[in-house]
């Protein structure tokens, strides 16, 4: 028994080192609406399906209690639909200037379809903003196998385990066990906890970690390594069977694995 299918997340792990497209348009949509959000706070909810992630930041406390005093009551729906329209229309806009595939990622891909991999793709992003995103990728390089938007299980994103499953569904997975799903968020891992396959968390490019690739070069080593160590903890928290630094160890990870899977086989022959 070994791993048959590995599905990346984009934006922060496959492309976009940092996730940065969408998170400036977040900062940008509300300040537009008058309440200014943090980066962390506007990073919390990555991997959401972007409408969730609104949703998401406006019952953060402070948030909630900041949009109270400026317009003079409490977040509605209606709001949450104007914020989102606001943010596609904003991210149409910059998107295909974040499509640059993350160093490593087109090597490692093509190891591991070598190897007889095949390579699934999910995403918080909708399906038109993957248009843009696929198509500037496949230009620059990098063409998973397949591809699941939320819009594609009735936007019933992260965390929920459907897009994991219609992408073993169509690449022909037999187990949960042979799954690997590579991402940089929270959202990410949870998404693969609830599918019962491995969750593995990729450290540098992350938007956990929420560095731009000059922001990381530029820190001394030591710098380096406390950041590394402090995403990889919250990765570790969230559930994570694994972390890696970059998308270069993961071949190495996955022979990690298949040699796990082939101990638990034997186990259980006994």
């Amino acid at each position: 028994m070994k791993i048959e299918t590995v599905i990346l997340d984009w934006a922060g792990t496959a492309v976009d080192f940092g996730c940065f497209a969408p998170v400036n348009v977040f900062l940008t949509i509300f300040e537009d609406a008058g309440v200014i959000v943090t980066l962390e706070e506007a990073r919390k909810p990555m991997g959401m399906l972007k409408i969730d992630h609104i949703r998401t930041m406006l019952e953060m406390p402070r948030i909630k209690a900041a949009w109270h005093r400026v317009h003079g009551q409490s977040f509605t729906e209606k709001d949450v639909h104007v914020l989102y329209n606001h943010f596609e229309t904003k991210l149409m806009e910059s998107l295909a200037t974040y499509t640059d595939p993350i160093q490593h990622v087109k090597t490692t891909v093509q190891q591991l379809r070598d190897a007889g991999i095949r390579i699934g793709s999910t995403t918080g992003y909708t399906d038109a903003m993957m248009e843009v995103v696929t198509k500037h990728a496949a230009d620059k390089g990098y063409q998973p196998d397949f591809l699941v938007t939320p819009t594609q299980v009735g936007d019933k994103g992260r965390p929920y385990p459907y897009m994991i499953f219609k992408n073993m569904e169509v690449l022909g997975s037999q187990a949960t066990k042979q799954v690997v799903k590579v991402g940089d968020t929270t959202s990410d891992i949870k998404e693969a906890l609830n599918a019962g396959v491995w969750a593995v968390g990729v450290i540098i490019g992350s938007s956990e970690m929420g560095l731009s690739e000059e922001e990381f070069n530029a820190l001394s080593s030591e710098e380096q390594q406390q950041i590394i160590e402090k995403t990889k903890c919250v990765f570790e928290e969230s559930g994570a069977h694994y972390t890696i630094e970059t998308m270069a160890e993961l071949p190495a990870l996955i022979e990690t694995i298949n040699a796990r899977l082939n101990m638990d086989r034997q186990l259980e022959c006994k």
